[in-house]
């Protein structure tokens, strides 16, 4: 698979390549008062360039790549585009050319010589799936490499120092998201519209799963794997959020370790916290933002915090998820559909940290997340653009 710059280059731009493969910032933690944590947020600002169409239509998944020395975004819409945005600083002579790359069973394919059409701020292109990338994440042990997955059945991993989209897992359709089940990254927990989930291992040859398990009868939403415990995994299911053990599951008929109860329509998501899991962040159709006490994975978690929060999206724009910053694991950052629009920081008492708002920021963001070292945070909107702010 041989890529194919928009000019006479014969490869992506060297400095993408070595943004790509820069490892990630060990920062050591340096516990903030709320306080201290308020005045950091506040220092943050959308930068003159710091909106960019990345993709061409309604983004589903972003995420930011681990590096420290620049900010690399990763993008995916809802007709299987991935993007890919370096934040160009005004007077840098560093730019990205547009390239396009289109998936197709043919073992050769690559990189579209037509180009992509997002212009040469900072974007790459790509286009490894057809339908939604409800799911991204870059690895925490291989940095050069970009894991994505799509509705259309596919989880694929972007090795950019290849060029190459390769196949990870793949089903007829339907896979909801992912996420990483051991520290090396080389296994996977993979949830899908059917209510199954899969443990799918990278190092065996094929693109099939090792073990399969049915948990709900309609869909699993939302899967996420606790941050030191790994055989713990929480799973949103039609109207309950489940602990499960990967090490008593069972084909069908699993017993949760724990249940989070009080949902009462469909749950968005479901997320550990980022460096200890003892709480668990959800978002709910019933307007709802809950957090519950996981520590002692009792029967029952507690439910400890119950925001009110509009979960209306309606039919155009993609679901509001409420995400933590893997800096200050006590707050989250969620999308608004409040006016003027905005993006927010709650602490998990409920008590509200920051809003993120700017003259350029006219839509509503529902994808957002936090840069897992550095501060800056990313949201997503309906036409394909990232927001950033950054200090």
């Amino acid at each position: 698979m041989v890529p194919v710059n928009l000019e006479e280059s014969s490869g992506l731009p060297p400095e993408f390549l070595k943004l790509c493969t820069e490892d990630s910032v060990k920062v050591k933690k340096v516990d903030m008062s709320l306080k201290e944590y308020q005045t950091t947020l506040k220092s943050m600002h959308m930068p003159n360039n710091g909106v960019v169409k990345v993709v061409r239509d309604r983004i589903f998944s972003a995420a930011f790549h681990p590096c420290g020395s620049n900010l690399l975004m990763a993008a995916g819409d809802k007709y299987g585009r991935v993007g890919l945005w370096k934040l160009v600083s005004l007077d840098s002579p560093f730019k990205l050319i547009s390239v396009a790359y289109k998936h197709t069973d043919d073992s050769t394919s690559g990189f579209d010589t037509q180009g992509g059409e997002c212009g040469d701020d900072g974007v790459l292109l790509f286009e490894p799936h057809t339908r939604p990338v409800g799911c991204m994440a870059f690895s925490r042990s291989s940095p050069a490499n970009l894991l994505t997955s799509s509705y259309d059945g596919s989880l694929r991993s972007m090795d950019v120092e290849k060029a190459a989209f390769d196949d990870v897992y793949s089903i007829e359709d339907g896979i909801k998201n992912f996420d990483f089940l051991s520290h090396d990254c080389s296994t996977l927990m993979v949830g899908d519209w059917y209510g199954d989930v899969a443990i799918v291992d990278r190092r065996t040859p094929g693109n099939t799963y090792e073990s399969l398990y049915t948990l709900d009868y309609k869909a699993v939403r939302c899967v996420n794997v606790h941050p030191v415990q790994k055989h713990y995994f929480v799973v949103a299911e039609t109207k309950v959020v489940s602990i499960y053990d990967t090490r008593f599951l069972k084909r069908t008929s699993s017993q949760a370790v724990s249940q989070l109860h009080g949902h009462t329509l469909s749950i968005n998501s479901a997320y550990f916290s980022p460096v200890t899991g003892n709480r668990v962040l959800t978002c709910c159709y019933d307007n709802n933002i809950r957090i519950y006490d996981t520590a002692a994975m009792t029967t029952t978690a507690p439910l400890l915090t119950s925001i009110r929060h509009n979960m209306q999206t309606g039919r155009w724009l993609s679901k509001l998820t409420a995400v933590w910053d893997p800096k200050q694991e006590d707050c989250f950052l969620v999308g608004s559909m409040g006016k003027p629009r905005c993006a927010q920081v709650f602490h998990e008492s409920g008590q509200l940290q920051h809003t993120f708002r700017d003259m350029d920021l006219s839509t509503v963001v529902s994808v957002t997340a936090f840069h897992p070292s550095r501060n800056a945070m990313l949201g997503g909107n309906s036409s394909g653009r990232l927001h950033i702010f950054t200090d």
